[in-house]
């Protein structure tokens, strides 16, 4: 394919990481140079699925959705696409021999939020994590293990793990928007009217237990994305430790962030422990 193409395709990926996610952009870009845009290209994939059924509502959204999986397929079947986002994103695929139920758990909970509103079980709600988020972690695993099978085995869990606190806490933050906008809530069982400190602690329990196991596979990430998934990893605890303290009417009153200054710390602290060999 042409080489020129490949990169443009790579490089609108990444401007769509910088535009939608500062944090995200800025812990990519601490992963060696040789996976960036590999990562880059997931992303991009992902946001725009995500986009579609969250933001793009002047439109007939579930047109838009089906055409988009109408059209990534094409371009799994073909190889190419003219959507330089579903081109990098399948140049991925390809690459790290993603597998398919991957694409297809994150593509099934993407759909899911076109229709389905509220969670009743714990099930209904780990099934839409693990497509939301377990998978697209460990999508990102593949490429952090070069496609390594054995590798990918071994550091599975704690990475479905980190995926899973991921979401949880931007359940969290984003209550407020998901409840009050888009009319959802996540949790199981949890509405505007009942959620209390009770049940946010619980939440918040849950994403500790998951943080811990995810830390120690964390560790044992190659050298060329330890700092990167660190550095993300810091920034979720930042955030949770601050909706810990934050009452839980308030959450869905206000959504909850974590300042440039703060960030900046962040991305400091964590390149010193990497240069001290601490991570």
């Amino acid at each position: 394919m042409d080489p020129i193409y490949t990169q443009t395709a790579c490089d609108i990926s990444k401007i769509i990481t910088k535009n939608y996610s500062t944090s995200f952009y800025s812990a990519t870009n601490l992963l060696d140079k040789s996976i960036r845009d590999d990562i880059f290209g997931i992303y991009g994939f992902v946001r725009l699925a995500d986009e579609i059924v969250d933001t793009f509502s002047p439109y007939d959204q579930k047109a838009l959705f089906n055409r988009f999986e109408n059209d990534y397929a094409a371009c799994k079947h073909t190889g190419f696409s003219l959507n330089p986002i579903l081109y990098a994103f399948q140049c991925v695929i390809n690459k790290y021999q993603v597998p398919d139920e991957l694409v297809d758990s994150f593509l099934k909970s993407m759909r899911a939020d076109l229709t389905k509103k509220n969670y009743q079980t714990s099930s209904e709600t780990q099934e839409y994590i693990y497509g939301s988020a377990e998978a697209v972690g460990l999508m990102c695993l593949k490429v952090f293990v070069n496609g390594n099978d054995s590798e990918y085995q071994r550091l599975k869990e704690p990475a479905r793990k980190l995926g899973s606190a991921f979401q949880k806490v931007n359940f969290l933050r984003d209550m407020k928007q998901d409840i009050e906008v888009l009319d959802r809530c996540y949790f199981a069982g949890v509405t505007r009217q009942n959620f209390d400190e009770f049940q946010k602690l619980n939440i918040i329990r849950d994403i500790e237990n998951e943080f811990e196991e995810a830390l120690e596979g964390i560790k044992e990430l190659p050298d060329t994305c330890r700092t990167g998934v660190y550095t993300a990893y810091l920034y979720y605890s930042k955030l949770l430790e601050k909706i810990k303290r934050t009452p839980a009417p308030k959450l869905i009153s206000k959504r909850i962030r974590i300042s440039d200054i703060a960030k900046m710390k962040l991305l400091m602290q964590t390149k010193i422990l990497s240069k001290t060999g601490i991570i």
